[in-house]
């Protein structure tokens, strides 16, 4: 594979997990926290989100033919659900289910909400199952597609770690913007699943 390719990978999970939109969430959620504890929080969230991924990145496509699901379906109905999604942070319903979440200080979100769904959530258990079983690819791209799957979560933890900066430059109508141009390009990204389902189930010529 190409490193496009790859770039490609990290883009689509960089859209997914949405780093950037989850750092001021991030604030929100350790309220009250010093700086170590801040820390620690982000770096349990960061290594449950990668093991959580990891599984499903391996076992995704055994559970699927479990129970008789061939990938072509699964990327037209993954492509269906990363464009619901796509469609939820253009009109911010996303950022609004985010935000309904409240800082409990005596609570660590490091496990929920914070590996999951926030970061290992649906779209992002989707994308790495349509990304692992890509035809004609081996044991190499398996592996390619993980160490993606790890730097976008290690920018998930550098933006967690700098979030309080962040949220003070980016403000309110910052994060916004950028939650859209992301949906956007998620949008893109996810028709392009369904029509490489479609081509797979060889209904339309290739």
């Amino acid at each position: 594979m190409e490193l496009t390719h790859y770039l490609t990978a990290f883009v689509t999970l960089f859209v997914i997990v949405d780093p950037i939109a989850l750092a001021p969430l991030f604030v929100a959620l350790t309220q009250g926290m010093d700086s170590v504890q801040r820390r620690g929080v982000a770096l349990r969230a960061a290594l449950i989100a990668i093991g959580l991924l990891t599984l499903f990145g391996l076992l995704g496509e055994a559970i699927l033919s479990g129970i008789g699901i061939s990938m072509s379906a699964f990327r037209i109905s993954g492509g269906i659900l990363l464009f619901l999604t796509a469609l939820d942070m253009l009109f911010e319903r996303r950022t609004q289910r985010r935000e309904g979440h409240h800082a409990d200080p005596h609570h660590d979100p490091s496990v929920f909400p914070l590996a999951t769904p926030l970061i290992a959530g649906p779209g992002a258990f989707t994308t790495m199952i349509l990304l692992v079983n890509e035809p004609g690819t081996g044991i190499g791209h398996v592996v390619a597609i993980h160490g993606v799957m790890v730097l976008v979560i290690a920018c998930a933890f550098i933006l967690f770690n700098a979030a309080g900066l962040i949220e003070r430059a980016l403000g309110r109508t910052g994060i916004l913007v950028i939650t859209r141009l992301l949906g956007m390009l998620l949008a893109a990204l996810s028709v392009q699943f369904v029509l490489d389902g479609i081509l797979g189930t060889g209904l339309a010529g290739g």
